[in-house]
């Protein structure tokens, strides 16, 4: 978990498209939102928005295993510091997988 979240930032997914759907709305919680092609638009209270675009990277091979990635595109407006954090602090858990 990071201590800020910029207005805009990239984060790499190491994940499947339809695995990251499936993970979406309870990471986006309560919030309305509209699902686009590659890409997404959460209202956050009454001024702010996230808008999430993503596309395709080649898939990342260590030895025999393969795994897909993508990249995801955050920008934040409309809200401070303390509203980006407390979004992505929800956000970051639904979306963290297990591991090392």
């Amino acid at each position: 978990m990071q201590s800020s979240y910029a207005e805009q930032f990239q984060r790499e997914m190491a994940c499947l498209e339809v695995e990251w759907l499936r993970w979406l709305p309870p990471a986006i919680g309560d919030h309305p939102w509209q699902l686009l092609p590659a890409a997404a638009r959460v209202q956050i209270g009454a001024n702010g928005l996230l808008e999430l675009n993503w596309h395709s990277l080649p898939e990342r091979r260590l030895g025999l295993a393969r795994f897909p990635r993508f990249m995801v595109d955050f920008r934040f407006s409309g809200l401070d510091a303390d509203q980006r954090y407390t979004f992505m602090k929800r956000f970051d858990l639904y979306m963290h997988r297990g591991g090392g």
